[in-house]
């Protein structure tokens, strides 16, 4: 009788989310059939998911949790912030387990108590516990989508980076050798417009897709963007980053006016997960490798990202860095591809290497959002859940001999009279098309019939590019 009374007792069923384990069931259930994630190609270590009633974000957390569903873990760490309580440091529920309509979800006690003895700011606070309603909200997600998991929750206190890193190593220590999911309970911005709410909340997701947790606190410390979970998110980033993890996807955002309609005063919601890509030699790098940095990558990501941010909001292109590294002063060709939710949504280049690597992203970044024939240009509503990927050419090369090309390192042109199209090396791959295929569709992209490849007046270029 004593460990039940110790046990943690939903505050805010009945509130946040049905009381009635089968009314919860399938509100649950329905969000998750409605959920479309892209397919992640990786291992899973952690999730940010929304932690609003279940009317508002639930359909946005589910994006999150259905990547995860039927997965087994030895462990789930909740992170969530504390809404109620100021203290230093995080606590841990160390004495019982936590109760939801749908059950018991079993508490780890002896990580818990492991954790706390890692380090003298991580202590068991019951009082920051009781009503929290932020780490609460995730347990019923758990509860359908994973097999049996025993369950690590944490509350923060204050969120500054040094807590965030001090939580991190005491977790290192802690979860050695097991299989762990870590969740991070965050919202983002609060009682904005919805179009301010939207730049706001488009600089968080920035950050997360980038897998930089410091660019993220800095974001956060300068108000230059809002989440109430921001330590929980650094946390988790610096966590899954020493287990392995450097990929990182935004899966869906939306704020309460989607749900309202009240456009004056929202609340943005994102999922997102942070991943290990899959170790198999099999999964081999498309394209090839131009000896661009990761930071000079990250600098082309920028300045795309900042492009299409600058006329989304109607202002002119923001200057280029400077200096600008010799890499990214040479001469060459680019395609700026965006994908929304994993499916195209803009793709525009640049073949030949008329200006230098950093102007010609810039160029068809913009380009890719509003140009592009296919689409209607990029709304502001829509930006928070792009994703960008560039490709940076190299020159063409006319060939004679089909043998030489080479399916996963090099992309396609075809040119007969007036008709011209090409397609990039990760075509191929993600169709997973043999030469024969991939000849036939570059043709189609012409408008051209598939075997004209083979006409003698057909012209057939080869060349590759780096894809980041």
């Amino acid at each position: 009788m004593e460990k039940a009374s110790r046990d943690r007792q939903p505050a805010v069923a009945g509130m946040f989310y049905p009381a009635y384990p089968d009314e919860l069931s399938e509100q649950i259930d329905s969000f998750l059939r409605n959920a479309n994630p892209p397919t992640i190609h990786g291992q899973i270590l952690a999730l940010v998911s929304p932690h609003a009633g279940y009317v508002y974000s639930g359909q946005v957390a589910a994006y999150g949790y259905k990547t995860v569903k039927g997965k087994s873990y030895d462990l789930v760490i909740v992170i969530s912030p504390s809404h109620r309580a100021y203290f230093k440091g995080a606590s841990v529920y160390a004495v019982g387990d936590y109760i939801t309509p749908l059950g018991v979800a079993k508490v780890d006690r002896e990580a818990c108590t492991a954790l706390m003895a890692q380090d003298p700011t991580i202590q068991f606070h019951p009082q920051v516990h009781e009503q929290e309603h932020a780490l609460e909200v995730q347990i019923p997600f758990l509860q359908r989508v994973l097999n049996d998991f025993k369950l690590l929750p944490i509350v923060m206190g204050n969120q500054d980076y040094a807590t965030c890193e001090r939580l991190k190593d005491a977790l290192l220590k802690v979860i050695k050798g097991k299989n762990i999911l870590i969740v991070a309970s965050s919202d983002l911005s609060h009682y904005h417009p919805d179009p301010e709410a939207r730049t706001l909340d488009a600089r968080v997701a920035e950050a997360l897709e980038r897998f930089d947790p410091k660019a993220l606190h800095e974001i956060l410390n300068s108000g230059k963007a809002e989440a109430c979970g921001g330590g929980p998110m650094i946390t988790a980033m610096l966590t899954a980053a020493a287990l392995g993890a450097h990929q990182s996807k935004v899966l869906v955002y939306a704020n309460s006016g989607d749900i309202t309609g009240d456009r004056q005063a929202v609340v943005g919601y994102l999922s997102a997960v942070f991943y290990k890509e899959n170790g198999d030699s099999s999964q081999k790098k498309v394209g090839i490798d131009l000896g661009l940095t990761e930071e000079e990558k990250q600098i082309l990501h920028t300045i795309a990202r900042e492009a299409i941010e600058s006329r989304l909001e109607g202002k002119p292109l923001p200057p280029l860095p400077s200096p600008l590294t010799p890499t990214l002063e040479e001469y060459r060709g680019a395609f700026v591809t965006l994908t929304k939710n994993g499916n195209l949504r803009g793709c525009i280049g640049l073949i030949q290497p008329v200006k230098p690597l950093a102007a010609s992203v810039q160029e068809m970044a913009v380009a890719a959002a509003f140009q592009d024939p296919r689409f209607p240009p990029l709304t502001k509503e829509e930006w928070p859940s792009i994703d960008i990927e560039i490709s940076a050419l190299t020159p063409f090369k006319e060939i004679q001999d089909l043998s030489e090309i080479q399916v996963g390192t090099h992309g396609l042109y075809i040119q007969k009279g007036p008709y011209s199209g090409l397609l990039l090396p990760q075509v191929a791959t993600e169709y997973g098309w043999n030469r024969e295929e991939f000849l036939q569709q570059t043709c189609i992209k012409a408008g051209l019939h598939p075997m004209a490849y083979k006409d003698p007046d057909a012209k057939i270029y080869i060349f590759s590019a780096d894809i980041f």
